[in-house]
């Protein structure tokens, strides 16, 4: 199917991706138009291994080098785009760079290997809204827009690939992911520039970075110390102290209005459940939802990333 031009909603450990042959214009048109994304906005490519990757883009030793530690994983690199790839100019809307990525999954690296061809796939959901992270999510978003969802369970991640931009003298990470800048500036012995607060709203270099991104329809409340009368609870560690305005306790919240994202607080479980849970909240429709306060250190910086932008979009 991706051989004749159809896209497909593919799994991987981040979230689901909605793939196209990324050396086919009109293909990758479908993504944009199935997604309601602006062209504006580039693509990251999957590959199947690391010539795949050196032949789209032009590998240094650093990328040579994290990519040994980190790759198949949720890391992208922004490299130099190789001219002669062949790679479809809507991918990286017209810039000379392009971003890459080995996904971890078994079933995507054999579906992007038999293609021949790397692949284009940008989170398999509407543009702004909620990255999905089950099949159910993909179809709730996007519907009959698509031809093919290959399912693979829940991501095990939960958060989009960290992105460090490598074209320049100085490393500089452009988005907050399982990877973090602390363990990539240890493993290059180079100080990382973080660009991850840069927000726009036109020209990105890299996806991730528009103001409005990760927006469930409901209203998110953030850092809440308690919560407001009909609101819904996501929480982070222990709900102990934590009680209703008016009166009463988390205890007495519906079973529908309380997630928590880790109850022993650790934050790469709760990037795991974010979008999930998130997902499931939007539905029973709330005024709002009170996020707790997650502590800003590690992945949790990249949880604060999506929950800002979301908070900001919604």
């Amino acid at each position: 199917m991706l051989a004749d031009g159809q896209i497909a909603a593919l799994p991987t450990e981040t979230v689901y991706g909605l793939g196209a042959d990324a050396t086919n214009k009109n293909a990758v048109d479908k993504i944009f138009k199935a997604k309601g994304r602006p062209d504006f906005n580039p693509l990251i490519v999957h590959v199947s291994d690391i010539q795949m990757a050196r032949k789209i883009a032009e590998f240094n030793p650093t990328a040579e080098l994290l990519a040994q530690t980190y790759w198949p994983g949720p890391l992208t690199f922004i490299l130099p785009l190789n001219i002669n790839a062949g790679i479809a100019p809507n991918v990286t809307a017209g810039l000379k760079t392009i971003g890459v990525r080995m996904p971890a999954s078994d079933v995507t690296r054999n579906i992007i290997k038999h293609l021949g061809q790397p692949v284009a796939a940008p989170s398999a959901n509407a543009s702004g809204r909620l990255s999905p992270t089950k099949p159910e999510h993909v179809v709730a978003s996007l519907g009959d827009k698509i031809d093919v969802i290959v399912t693979g369970g829940k991501s095990a991640v939960g958060l989009e690939s960290t992105i460090i931009d490598l074209t320049g003298d100085q490393p500089a990470l452009l988005r907050a992911g399982f990877v973090t800048g602390d363990a990539i500036e240890r493993l290059i012995g180079q100080s990382v520039q973080d660009n991850t607060k840069q927000k726009t709203e036109d020209a990105p270099t890299a996806p991730g970075q528009l103001l409005k991104h990760y927006a469930p329809k409901t209203k998110l409340r953030l850092n809440a110390v308690d919560i407001e009368k009909g609101e819904a609870l996501l929480a982070f560690g222990s709900v102990k102290f934590m009680g209703i305005k008016g009166g009463g306790h988390v205890r007495d919240l519906p079973i529908s209005h309380y997630m928590n994202l880790s109850e022993t607080g650790d934050l790469a479980e709760g990037a795991s459940n974010l979008f999930s849970m998130l997902h499931a909240l939007d539905q029973i429709k709330a005024p709002s939802i009170a996020v707790m306060n997650i502590p800003d250190t590690g992945i949790g910086r990249a949880i604060n990333d999506r929950l800002t932008r979301a908070a900001e979009s919604a």
